[in-house]
């Protein structure tokens, strides 16, 4: 790692079990903001780390649109960027939303490619989420017009090891040497890493900003509507709140000839939901 990428971890925090970046030396802190709990929280955490080092002016919040399906449903929940919207808007922020420039949806990549996402290959996130990401990484550099040095700007997601293996293995703090160049150097950061479900709730119940519907209704995670990763009891509920939506899903199976998932077809989760 060089010297430019160690200059965003403070020497206290590189020996803590959770490092922080140095927002003081960033030169943009652009949290992603999905409309879900962690990501939630995640904005909550680093507005009070960046008030803490007086640079909340140098934060952007950034919504990705998985855009709407052939027959224009949303592929995420409805609500979800107005939602992030006014989260942003809650702590005086920019608030920015990007699409990718290829697809209209991420309906329109599935049928394309002819085969859904799986834990494997999730081209979900790497086309349409991280791409998209970078794009926007790029309009940022070319706005600070940094020229004496590579740009510093850390990307802040609301990654909890609870959710995941992978995620588990993952340190707070990382340097993204795919998204790093010569002209800036991009520091992942996951501030709810190691939070617990309870913590992020009581933190989101603390900070009085308005959280996404579809808990209430029985949602665990929020993601696109019908996520291939989605736990069982959470797919079965999408169905049930978002019965036009499994259908356009069931019915791509059909054309596709390829399951939702292999061991779970949309039209089991419908048949599960309507059971339910």
């Amino acid at each position: 790692m060089s010297a430019a990428q160690l200059e965003l971890l403070t020497a206290r925090d590189t020996c803590a079990p959770d490092p922080a970046p140095d927002l003081a030396e960033a030169d943009r802190i652009i949290v992603s903001v999905s409309g879900g709990k962690d990501s939630q929280v995640a904005l909550d955490e680093t507005v009070r780390q960046a008030d803490d080092a007086g640079v909340r002016d140098r934060i952007v919040v950034l919504h990705i649109d998985l855009g709407r399906t052939p027959r224009g449903h949303t592929v995420e929940w409805p609500g979800t960027v107005e939602l992030a919207r006014r989260q942003a808007a809650h702590y005086g922020l920019p608030f920015e939303v990007r699409r990718s420039l290829k697809w209209p949806s991420l309906v329109h990549r599935i049928r394309a490619r002819g085969r859904f996402p799986n834990f494997l290959n999730r081209f979900c996130t790497a086309e349409m989420k991280r791409g998209v990401s970078g794009r926007f990484i790029t309009e940022q550099v070319a706005a600070l017009r940094v020229t004496d040095r590579p740009a510093r700007v850390v990307l802040v997601m609301g990654m909890r090891a609870a959710e995941s293996r992978a995620r588990a293995r993952k340190t707070a703090v990382e340097v993204d040497r795919r998204a790093s160049s010569g002209r800036r150097t991009v520091t992942l950061w996951y501030p709810v890493l190691r939070w617990s479900t309870a913590e992020v709730w009581q933190r989101i119940h603390d900070s009085g900003v308005p959280y996404h519907w579809a808990y209430d209704q029985g949602m665990s995670r929020l993601s696109c509507s019908l996520c291939v990763l989605g736990s069982i009891p959470d797919l079965t509920c999408a169905a049930r709140l978002r019965p036009e939506l499994a259908r356009e899903y069931a019915d791509l199976e059909i054309e596709m000839g390829q399951p939702f998932r292999r061991e779970l077809p949309m039209a089991e989760i419908i048949r599960r939901a309507g059971a339910a």
